[in-house]
């Protein structure tokens, strides 16, 4: 038997003597932080959720905002290998209780945070309660000023990829031209409205020739979900088509810094600009408070 095993053998044996915490209890114990928290999703993989939350991430940071990036991708974690990282703790040290959430942080580029998730762990990939119950603890001891919480989610419509994309106070979905991207992006905003009616969503194209195209491409989203599910969705832009994005990723460096002046990078910024033009909307439950309590119950 593995030590993750025998660990996770010790936490259901404890599971019933210790009790499940209440959301009251969770409610106690943390104070109310003013920050926004921020799912990014897409529906499938392969649109560059992952670059686009790396890049606009430092984006913020270089805007003078504080990041803290979450991998949420518990089982196929790439975020560190994108960005050319090697944490020695990941978020599977957390969850079997061998370290701290403040312990396995690493530092990313242009200043922002990252909690690096696992790769390759199947029991990763579906968190019991108990074990969503001490990351919730986990975070609540986390001790951070943080503008943007961003959680870069796994693709496809998990317990744990649902949980976050509702608890969320704001989601951005990833699209792409392609009419696979398009219908996914669909079927993702579909979900999340079934749950939240009212919850923010706001699309952003990736690997687009053209502002218009781009456009085109939120125009066919939001026209089939103002059609069959009465909500409209909101524009937040575009990343350009540039050859310079796999030259970043194949350094594994993000192409806002080793190509400030390509034309993508240009596009994160505005996006960035974007999202800080919006810090004066209220968004509900723009506190930690409520996306951790909405995930354990």
């Amino acid at each position: 038997m593995s030590s993750f095993d025998a660990v996770r053998e010790n936490m259901k044996n404890c599971e019933t003597a210790a009790g499940i915490m209440t959301s009251e209890s969770v409610l106690a114990l943390g104070k109310e932080r003013n920050t926004r928290f921020i799912a990014v999703t897409s529906g499938k993989g392969g649109v560059g959720k992952t670059n686009i939350v790396a890049n606009l991430s430092a984006s913020l940071s270089e805007l003078g905002k504080k990041v803290v990036v979450l991998d949420a991708d518990f089982g196929l974690a790439n975020l560190d290998v994108l960005l050319g990282l090697t944490p020695r703790y990941h978020l599977g040290h957390v969850l079997y209780g061998d370290k701290d959430l403040g312990e396995i942080i690493v530092q990313g580029p242009e200043g922002i945070q990252i909690i690096p998730a696992s790769s390759g762990l199947h029991q990763m990939s579906e968190l019991t309660l108990l074990q969503r119950n001490r990351l919730v603890d986990s975070f609540r001891r986390l001790d951070m000023d943080i503008d943007y919480f961003i959680i870069d989610t796994a693709a496809g419509v998990s317990r744990n990829v649902v949980h976050f994309l509702i608890s969320a106070s704001e989601v951005f979905v990833v699209s792409a031209p392609e009419p696979t991207a398009i219908v996914d992006a669909y079927a993702i905003i579909k979900i999340i409205l079934a749950e939240d009616s009212e919850k923010p969503i706001r699309v952003i194209v990736n690997s687009v020739k053209s502002a218009d195209d781009a456009y085109e491409v939120y125009c066919q989203i939001n026209s089939v979900v103002k059609r069959f599910l009465n909500r409209e969705i909101d524009y937040l832009g575009y990343v350009e088509r540039d050859n310079h994005v796999q030259r970043a990723v194949k350094s594994q460096m993000l192409v806002t810094h080793c190509f400030p002046n390509a034309p993508s990078s240009q596009c994160f910024r505005n996006l960035a600009r974007q999202i800080v033009r919006g810090e004066d909307q209220v968004f509900e439950g723009l506190v930690l408070e409520k996306l951790l309590n909405d995930w354990v119950n």
